[in-house]
């Protein structure tokens, strides 16, 4: 990444948002470039030193949609999608412009976003990646029910995921159960870990393990995987309800992709000081 310059007098403005309880802090650069480094992230995300979150979004300007959005988990990775942030700053710019609907583009393609009504927004998270060479997973295999115990399911959202359904999600030791299967060797890029509990007729109740974060209350693009896997599997039809630790989604797989539909908070506006960016900058 290139390296921290904004050292100016007045700091770097950022956003505190969460979808969930799976918060963000959000850099608004369409005004003025705002280049992010490994060591800005990682300050970043220290919830003792720095802000803290689940991830870092980085909005640009993009010629061809309403925004670029750039996402990076708090070990500084980064992810081509992120569900919840993507809802999150949908939902300012939607406020910000009075339109109703908009394009974000971002690594994982370009994505539609829209008001829901009910301070709900939706956005169409693309088609799920249900290919082995897709996902990606490391070798040639029926990604439905792969050869771990457990038989779990992978689906690509732009990140790759590994859901597991089980009879009881709380009873997982989701601190010990996420690591094991994040660095798994089917996985080469790692990958996002989820148990998924069917608890009714379209209506699922999940927990999450984040790659390079950890467990997270709330992963928008996890839902969708989750959701899509559910369906593939005849679990469920293709629209459900995922209840999450921070609390509810709604996915629909249709067919022009996976829209996911949930709240969103912003929760303050800040300014990092030109001591810590300086203190980054090292």
């Amino acid at each position: 990444m290139p390296a921290m310059t904004d050292t100016a007098p007045d700091g770097l403005p950022f956003f505190k948002m969460h979808g969930l309880g799976n918060d963000f802090v959000v850099i608004d650069a369409r005004a003025a470039p705002r280049p992010v480094s490994d060591r800005l992230v990682a300050a970043l995300a220290d919830r003792h030193r720095g802000v803290g979150f689940d991830q870092l979004a980085v909005i640009a300007p993009a010629p061809e949609a309403d925004a670029h959005l750039t996402f990076y988990n708090a070990d500084g990775s980064t992810s081509a999608a992120c569900g919840n942030a993507t809802r999150c700053i949908a939902r300012m710019i939607l406020d910000e412009t009075g339109a109703t609907a908009l394009r974000l583009s971002t690594d994982r393609g370009l994505l539609l976003a829209e008001d829901a009504g009910d301070g709900l927004t939706r956005v169409n998270m693309g088609q799920p990646q249900t290919l082995w060479s897709e996902v990606p997973l490391a070798e040639a295999m029926d990604t439905l029910e792969l050869p771990i115990e457990g038989t779990p399911t992978a689906t690509g959202m732009g990140n790759p995921h590994c859901t597991f359904f089980v009879a009881d999600a709380e009873a997982i030791p989701l601190d010990t159960f996420g690591p094991r299967y994040e660095h798994h060797p089917l996985y080469p890029q790692r990958t996002n870990v989820q148990v998924a509990q069917i608890v009714g007729p379209d209506h699922i109740r999940m927990r999450v393990w984040e790659r390079g974060v950890g467990v997270t209350l709330a992963s928008g693009s996890s839902s969708c995987a989750t959701g899509v896997a559910a369906a593939r599997r005849g679990l469920t039809g293709r629209k459900t309800r995922i209840d999450l630790d921070g609390g509810t989604l709604w996915i629909d797989w249709r067919e022009d992709g996976v829209w996911m539909t949930g709240p969103n908070m912003t929760v303050f506006e800040g300014r990092l000081t030109p001591q810590f960016l300086a203190e980054t900058a090292r």
